[in-house]
């Protein structure tokens, strides 16, 4: 981040590490690498625990092991007399002897700080050998009139390599002296109802804690920090969003008649949530503002009607859509469950991969940009520079987590000024949601379409292979189709090919060739598409595969699912693999094949699946049980890195950041105002690069 433009009251906390108490140039090094590279960063960096230095008469009613705070009289000294024993020190307190014991000591500088005969405060573990009460090592020696400079309430800093807890308690206190006084930027009706601390205090209470609850998320001033970085994560995505706003859109309005032809032809009714969906689009697609918006749905809820009734809006305006899949297995399948819908409505819709070449391409590209291809399915391909359409209205991207961000400004741009839908079968939890894209506004689908059959879960110690293959045999010789999908090793596509390739070959054995299929991510991608495509067609019944077939893949025969080394993978990705059976007539199941012996939390991540399948229940525990970045995959999930908010416990904290964070716009949309002012500060002391960018611009 520049400095240019940082408000002066923040020079002392980006100012050099080594400027705080105690820490030197190597110490400087070290902290660094852990990100704590300024005062700014030693200020977020908040005690995790605490320990209770209250003076006390005595050690003689304390349960050891414990650390205790009392006034003794030094006693008898008694030296190492040989190598490798502890040096050893008598002492009395109120009402009893112990030993303090130094091992490695140096007698000349002990009897400095211990003279016999004098009384001395001091404070460590008391523990129990041999039956003789003893302290190794004391945390704290001091004079009785020095006494005051052992905390009643010591905080704990997390340590890193070589810094002690004396050293960052040292530095925390010289950073709280730079903190300078703040204007308030939180909402003043909010900032009473909640009873938090100013910006200042809480600094200096989050460093000073009194008791263990004060060490709490709960703690008023640790949830006020919290709420400063929350909004300013919140603010920065409320000003990405104003700014999208400001880029005028198009205003496509349709007149219901190729939705209604559509609707009229589909043998089901849509859910109650299908329908709501499909009005906020179209309501966001005919308003004069771009639209940016996020449809969420659980597996199986329906998302590619909505997207079609959306995808039909645009055509009916006069212009053009286009769908974007992650991979060309999906975008055929697309291609597969639209073009018929499609056809009832009297659209063209066609499908552009980077499969397509020649001749061919190009007749594509020309009635592409002629108008003759109404709604476009592709991959990536749909990036390309040669790819012009003659009027795009709407961009929908499924499954949004493997697009960035950027990608999506891309194709927003190849139309001018479409509105934007991205699509995920992954539910995420409200905190995540509003963590990653908050800047957009949301439908959820939440309920099922009838006729999808439940699916029984059923968990199975590995050890029981041979029985599971045996009943698949049963199950193939009857006509039904199985997914077999291996274990996930390491982090490497490589040992996951392998895993798969092995399990491939086992089977085969078993059943003989041509009924088995392989694929994995290695595989090219027209051998992919051969695999699925047999499977799909029924020419091969068992389909062995890793995790590429966790999205969308459309067969309704299969009727059965076996997860190999279940354990090793997240909530959210079983409920998604499990999502591929039961979408037929036939009773499905899925089997999730683990290995003993299973831990606590393995064993109760497994059961939560067998007992539910509601994705967005699933992936509150799952975030309850993995934390935040493992649930979206740290790599990839855009989401930052909070020093003091816990995403897994503040979602309603988050909620309220965004709603105070969009009202605050709402009133004062550059941020000029007294409020908006000290809002701005927040910006730089949170280093919302992002943000600070776009009040600079706009």
């Amino acid at each position: 981040m520049t400095d240019k433009g940082r408000p002066e009251v923040l020079f002392p906390l980006f100012g050099a590490l080594a400027k705080l108490d105690g820490i030197g140039p190597k110490t400087a090094v070290t902290l660094g690498a852990v990100h704590i590279e300024k005062p700014r960063d030693m200020l977020f960096t908040l005690p995790h625990a605490g320990i209770d230095r209250q003076l006390r008469p005595s050690i003689r009613n304390v349960q050891a092991p414990a650390t205790v705070t009392v006034e003794v009289e030094v006693g008898k000294h008694t030296p190492n007399a040989v190598k490798g024993r502890p040096y050893r020190v008598t002492v009395e307190d109120a009402e009893t002897s112990f030993q303090l014991v130094f091992f490695h000591a140096r007698g000349d500088w002990l009897k400095k700080q211990l003279p016999t005969g004098q009384r001395r405060i001091i404070s460590g573990k008391i523990e129990l050998f041999d039956g003789i009460a003893q302290m190794v090592h004391p945390d704290h020696i001091a004079s009785v009139t020095d006494a005051a400079n052992i905390p009643a309430f010591e905080p704990v800093y997390p340590l890193h390599a070589g810094v002690t807890q004396k050293l960052m308690f040292k530095a925390t206190r010289s950073a709280i002296e730079m903190a300078p006084d703040l204007a308030e930027w939180i909402d003043p009706n909010a900032l009473a109802k909640e009873g938090w601390p100013s910006w200042n205090e809480a600094i200096a209470q989050a460093h000073s804690p009194t008791n263990i609850d004060a060490v709490m998320f709960t703690d008023p001033a640790r949830l006020r920090l919290a709420y400063d970085e929350l909004f300013a994560h919140q603010l920065t995505l409320a000003l990405a969003r104003a700014q999208d706003r400001k880029a005028k859109g198009r205003v496509s309005e349709g007149n219901g008649a190729l939705r209604s032809k559509v609707l009229k032809n589909l043998p089901y009714k849509p859910t109650g949530a299908q329908d709501r969906a499909a009005n906020e689009i179209a309501d966001d697609m005919a308003g004069p503002a771009r639209m940016n918006r996020l449809l969420q749905g659980d597996v199986g809820s329906g998302k590619t009607l909505v997207a079609l009734m959306a995808l039909l809006t645009a055509v009916e305006a006069g212009g053009q859509g286009v769908m974007m899949a992650p991979t060309e297995i999906l975008a055929r399948q697309h291609l597969e469950g639209l073009r018929p819908l499609a056809q009832d409505a009297g659209v063209v819709l066609e499908l552009l991969t980077g499969r397509d070449k020649g001749a061919e391409r190009v007749a594509k590209l020309d009635a592409l940009a002629t108008g003759k291809i109404q709604i476009l399915v592709g991959t990536h391909a749909v990036f390309q520079k040669d790819v012009v359409f003659h009027d795009l209205r709407l961009a929908v991207v499924d499954e949004q987590h493997r697009f960035g961000v950027a990608q999506r400004m891309e194709l927003g741009a190849k139309g001018q000024a479409a509105d934007v839908l991205v699509m995920t079968a992954t539910p995420i939890p409200r905190s995540l949601e509003l963590a990653q894209y908050g800047d957009m506004d949301v439908s959820v689908l939440d309920e099922k379409p009838p006729g999808r059959t439940p699916v029984t879960t059923a968990l199975v110690a590995t050890s029981k292979i041979d029985q599971v293959v045996a009943r698949l045999q049963a199950a193939v010789a009857e006509g039904r189709q199985c997914y077999w999908v291996c274990p996930l090793v390491e982090e490497s596509e490589l040992s996951d090919m392998t895993a798969a390739e092995d399990r491939f070959k086992r089977l085969r054995a078993v059943f003989g060739e041509g009924v088995v299929g392989l694929v994995h991510g290695q595989l090219p991608p027209a051998e992919k598409d051969a695999a699925m495509k047999a499977f799909a067609a029924g020419e091969t019944q068992v389909l062995v595969a890793t995790t590429v077939i966790e999205v969308g893949v459309n067969v309704p025969n299969a009727s059965i699912m076996v997860i190999e080394r279940a354990e090793s993978f997240g909530l959210a990705q079983l409920h998604q693999l499990r999502g591929r059976v039961g979408r037929g007539s036939a009773q499905s199941t899925c089997l999730m094949l683990y290995q003993n012996p299973l831990s606590e939390t393995g064993r109760r991540r497994l059961e939560i699946l067998r007992q539910s399948e509601d994705g967005f229940r699933i992936a509150e525990e799952d975030l309850a049980m993995r934390g935040a970045g493992d649930v979206i995959g740290t790599a990839q999930s855009g989401l930052p890195r909070f020093m003091i908010a816990d995403l897994e416990r503040q979602a309603g904290l988050m909620a309220l950041a965004q709603s105070d964070a969009r009202t605050l716009l709402t009133q004062d949309p550059d941020l000029t105002s007294p409020r908006g002012i000290a809002a701005r500060v927040l910006l730089w002391l949170m280093e919302q690069d992002r943000a600070i960018r776009l009040i600079s611009v706009g």
